[in-house]
């Protein structure tokens, strides 16, 4: 199953065929539909999306520099290796910033941010259900942590969470088939909506740093 485009309110936007490429290419990365390790080929990625190789060439230069693909002289372009040692570090910087996107997002969420985000609280109610596959937890967990970072309405905040929000799920998708209650992980972001719906800033930023550390717990115990 492939999902594309899991930015809150994209549906309505003119995007261009590079910013359509790369968000395809960026998810495909970060749900390991594209497998660590596997050649990256330009003309194959263009024919699957259905565009060109410009704007496919475009969208990698940015997925570089986000780490997500990596390019070796005289060998090619190949998607990222997953790096557990990185877990650490990628916790830290969200820990950190994490319960700030939480706090400026119940500060600063607009109507439409409410209204997206008390639609996705809707979905997380059936987040356990034995219908809910993998895949759609995880595209719905992305979907989530989009949308607050967006709420937050600092551009260069969402930017830098985006990307190690992106990092970490790849860690996390690696560790998929260990996780007792991947379920339970993605239904915690109720309370989180919640309270950002509700203006409450510090339960909040609260409820967001205890997510990241019950993250990175959930993963060293998968180990």
């Amino acid at each position: 199953m492939q999902y594309v485009a899991t930015e809150p309110g994209v549906e309505g936007e003119e995007l261009s065929l590079a910013e359509r490429a790369y968000r395809a290419i960026r998810d495909r990365l970060v749900l390991l539909e594209i497998r660590p390790g596997t050649p990256i080929s330009e003309e194959q990625l263009g024919q699957s999306l259905g565009v060109g190789r410009t704007p496919v060439r475009e969208a990698l230069k940015r997925l570089q520099y986000e780490r997500l693909i990596t390019t070796y002289p005289r060998r090619g372009t190949f998607a990222t290796e997953v790096n557990i040692t990185d877990l650490a570090h990628i916790s830290e910087v969200r820990q950190e910033l994490e319960p700030l996107a939480a706090a400026q997002a119940a500060r600063r969420a607009t109507a439409a941010d409410r209204a997206t985000l008390t639609s996705l609280r809707r979905a997380l109610e059936s987040a356990g259900s034995p219908g809910q596959d993998a895949a759609g937890l995880m595209h719905l967990d992305l979907r989530v942590h989009r949308a607050i970072y967006a709420a937050a309405h600092n551009p260069y905040l969402e930017d830098t969470l985006v990307r190690h929000d992106n990092l970490a799920t790849r860690i996390w998708c690696l560790f998929i088939d260990r996780l007792s209650d991947m379920a339970g992980h993605v239904e915690e972001h109720g309370p989180l909506i919640e309270a950002i719906v509700a203006g409450d800033a510090d339960r909040a930023a609260r409820l967001a740093r205890g997510h990241v550390e019950g993250f990175e717990r959930a993963i060293r115990d998968a180990i």
